[in-house]
């Protein structure tokens, strides 16, 4: 299968070339290939294509997977109950 075609991370539509031709720029964390290609961005958080990208970079540099430092999780929104909102408070 073409790797254009496998799609890794969903909710960005990042395919496995595209991870790829990073790995081969010299981009090899995942930290690097969030800040490009906005993976783990989306609405999964990573939970769908994380382990998934961990395995590409540990292959390309030929480590354990142990060794791949996961990616830094940051809450997309702090909810506001609708009552604040109706009252226009901000907090």
């Amino acid at each position: 299968m073409n790797k254009k075609n496998i799609i890794i991370c969903r909710c960005e539509d990042i395919s496995l070339q595209q991870i790829h031709e990073l790995l081969e720029q010299g981009y090899t964390t995942f930290e690097d290939l969030k800040r490009l290609l906005r993976v783990g961005m989306g609405p999964c958080q990573a939970n769908t294509c994380g382990h998934l990208i961990q395995r590409e970079i540990a292959k390309y540099l030929d480590k354990n997977i142990e060794e791949i430092k996961v990616h830094k999780t940051r809450p997309m929104i702090v909810g506001v109950p609708l009552k604040s909102i109706a009252k226009g408070q901000s907090k």
